[in-house]
């Protein structure tokens, strides 16, 4: 963690709905923006490219509008992707983005962390989409664990949108020593005060990730989309049950033992909030309460995580399991592989220094 302080940049703006082009375009134009103003990091909402799929909570099929949505989502090879990343690059920032990531034509909801060298540092897929997403979206397998990598300034961690109230997920992602962590979300509306679940509402949404930032001891920044006239009419959202009015922004930056360090905006205008971050805050608040460290009883409870990345086939004779692991140690990637190596040779002492030659 870096000993002076970090300016990060959340955004609040309205997505090129369905226009993977127009998307990667002005997911340039703000990184820029963001590096101007001296950010080190900036945060994008869920499913910013090609915008979050508003109209699964309206109706039950819209075959047009989902074969648009899977043709404008982002593939994690391809060159819109590389635009982006040579984006960070060239700025020399650090990029926390949700998008709908298109793997031979499904889609799953998905975040990257690209470092201010360009690099992929951590991809994840939300481990279950929320109730209707699932009419669209796949669940993640282990590559849902893959949230919380080392930047220049410090560890930096994402989760999207309802995984804040997975008490397991959260567990094990600030487990991680998270220093900043990105709380991802669509638009959000204001609660009716009717039968509506406050939960799903802005003030509710804003409580998770003020709940996780008390939790983790790191700063969160909350990250939301917008929408207006225009997204409303492109999703045929008007008169609906969710994200069919003007608005929805409601980004804000939560200090390690929840208080806010920003000030709300204007639900309907497009912005970027910028804040310093002390990070000797995150040291402060964990000398209070450090809830995977000094303020934990593994003797009585522990939390059990598969990291294993399954896949629909798998071919005899070849490994079977692909696991998402942080870190490339030699001890690490002995962890991973060891069943490899035993199935190979009946070695029941096997070290990491003799692993290499025995699964080569």
């Amino acid at each position: 963690m870096t000993s002076g302080p970090v300016r990060v940049a959340v955004t609040q703006a309205e997505p090129a709905w369905l226009d993977l082009a127009a998307g990667v375009a002005k997911t340039c134009e703000l990184i820029a923006q963001a590096a101007q103003n001296k950010a080190k990091l900036i945060a994008f909402p869920e499913c910013w490219i090609p915008g979050y799929p508003c109209w699964i909570w309206n109706r039950l099929l819209d075959v047009e509008l989902n074969v648009a949505y899977i043709k404008n989502s982002l593939r994690l090879d391809s060159p819109e992707l590389a635009q982006i990343r040579a984006c960070a690059k060239t700025h020399a920032i650090a990029v926390s983005m949700g998008f709908s990531e298109n793997d031979n034509n499904s889609i799953y909801i998905a975040q990257v962390c690209i470092g201010p060298d360009g690099e992929i540092k951590s991809h994840r897929r939300k481990m279950k989409p929320t109730h209707m997403e699932r009419t669209i979206f796949g669940d993640a397998s282990g590559d849902c664990f893959s949230s919380v990598t080392e930047l220049p300034f410090g560890r930096v961690g994402h989760l999207s949108c309802w995984e804040h109230i997975q008490p397991l997920l959260k567990y094990y992602t600030f487990s991680q020593g998270e220093d900043i962590h990105v709380s991802a979300w669509p638009s959000l509306t204001p609660h009716s005060g009717k039968s509506d679940l406050w939960s799903m509402s802005a003030e509710g949404c804003q409580t998770l990730s003020r709940t996780y930032a008390v939790e983790s001891q790191a700063f969160v920044l909350h990250c939301t989309a917008l929408i207006t006239e225009k997204g409303i009419e492109k999703m045929g959202t008007g008169g609906g049950a969710l994200m069919s009015s003007r608005g929805g922004g409601s980004s804000a930056v939560f200090g390690p033992d929840g208080r806010r360090l920003t000030e709300p905006t204007d639900d309907k205008m497009e912005t970027i909030i910028y804040a310093d971050l002390d990070m000797d805050q995150v040291i402060a608040a964990k000398m209070f309460a450090d809830a995977t460290g000094h303020y934990s009883r593994p003797d009585l409870m522990t939390l059990n995580v598969t990291k294993k990345v399954k896949r629909m086939v798998q071919i005899e004779g070849e490994d079977p399991v692909n696991t998402q692991v942080e870190g490339t140690s030699a001890e690490t990637h002995f962890i991973a592989a060891r069943s490899v190596a035993k199935r190979r040779l009946p070695a029941e002492n096997l070290t990491w220094q003799s692993y290499w030659p025995l699964i080569g």
